[in-house]
């Protein structure tokens, strides 16, 4: 049974760490292979990997960790099993179509579904074939399936495009019972992940979501439309802790990360929000995130005084991922002035200097610009 953590502690115990990963669009940019070839091809995958991995560690050293070897990052899988088209533009990521029109044909086709064999819909044969092919390329190496689901809220999106925000006012009771069968088909697709890897149909240890569409619907709207349906989520797929990703989110919409029961929150791209805020209205351990389109705009010493201005805010963590964009020198240099004021930031910690010791690295010109003026 899921408990609420002790919030009256959990920042203090958590301990503070940074990393740099990284996305597959860097492994394109640096091999020059088109994304549409990888999504649809496991020999161009294999290629990418056998090539690419070599060079993003000549290029950024060994502090920036590899991408995860896995199939195409697609995170509809669940709904292309639902009847959801996967569809795949020329030079641009996979889309879908969408496959229900109506609230009242979206609940019909649900119950219908619900027991669906995900294994064998849509493209998933396509993909578990991909997986094996990577894997056997290289030795047995595991792959990971990265034929993935979204939350309540994104999926929903996904499955009724932009009608979704209307729903709640034009028919809010169906839409209800249109998120609950929804999330009851997520969480049978969790446990065909979880067949499939052998792994336990509800983990015990930790459970994630990603559902940046929630920000979509205004914080008025959580206690009715978003919070019971997260909560049916986790439920579904585990008794251990909660972790969330969700994107774009408003300074009222954060008291209810502690409501979800989180002990660690990713707000990546929020331009609406920032550490202080966070830290101020919840009590959540959370990180902050440099994306790759910041880096245009910011010089070494911003990135170094990003990274302190965070920590001394409240950050848990902190990261970065080389992506598309940032594979030239330039970017290099920024990556790896955000790794010393990192390691800086964690000694610091681990030696005993309070946050706001920390914020004293911050240059004074980095003081005027975060948060509300970076990067600029």
């Amino acid at each position: 049974m899921n408990s609420k953590p002790n919030y009256e502690t959990l920042r203090d115990e958590t301990k503070f760490y940074w990393y740099v990963g990284t996305g597959i669009s860097a492994l394109l940019e640096l091999t020059g292979i088109p994304i549409k070839e990888f999504l649809l091809n496991s020999d161009v995958g294999i290629e990418l990997y056998r090539k690419g991995r070599p060079m993003l560690r000549e290029m950024f050293g060994e502090d920036v960790g590899q991408p995860p070897f896995a199939t195409p990052p697609i995170s509809y899988g669940h709904i292309n099993g639902l009847g959801a088209e996967l569809l795949f533009p020329d030079g641009g990521d996979v889309n879908h179509t969408k496959p229900f029109h109506t609230l009242e044909e979206g609940v019909k086709s649900l119950k219908e579904k619900m027991d669906i064999d995900f294994a064998t819909a849509g493209m998933a044969p396509f993909y578990l074939d991909y997986r094996e092919k990577l894997s056997a390329a290289f030795d047995g190496e595991p792959c990971g399936l990265w034929y993935n689901h979204e939350g309540p809220i994104t999926t929903a999106y996904t499955l009724r495009g932009d009608d979704v925000f209307y729903d709640p006012y034009d028919k809010p009771e169906l839409f209800k019972e249109f998120l609950r069968l929804e999330v009851e088909s997520i969480i049978k697709f969790v446990q065909f992940r979880a067949k499939l890897e052998g792994w336990p149909l509800i983990n015990h240890e930790s459970g994630g979501m990603c559902d940046d569409i929630s920000s979509m619907f205004s914080p008025s709207m959580w206690p009715e439309f978003v919070l019971p349906f997260i909560d049916q989520y986790y439920r579904g797929i585990t008794t251990g802790v909660r972790t969330a990703h969700i994107e774009d989110l408003r300074p009222d919409h954060i008291p209810y990360l502690e409501e979800i029961g989180l002990v660690n929150f990713d707000p990546s791209v929020s331009p609406k929000i920032n550490p202080k805020i966070i830290n101020e209205r919840c009590r959540v351990p959370f990180g902050w995130r440099i994306s790759n389109f910041h880096y245009h705009n910011m010089d070494c010493q911003d990135v170094s005084d990003f990274i302190f201005q965070a920590v001394a805010d409240g950050a848990s963590y902190v990261f970065t991922h080389a992506a598309s964009t940032m594979c030239n020198p330039e970017t290099v240099k920024k990556v790896h002035a955000f790794i010393d004021a990192s390691k800086q930031a964690q000694r610091m910690l681990e030696e005993g200097a309070s946050r706001d010791r920390i914020g004293e690295c911050v240059s004074d010109e980095g003081k005027k610009k975060f948060w509300d003026h970076w990067p600029e």
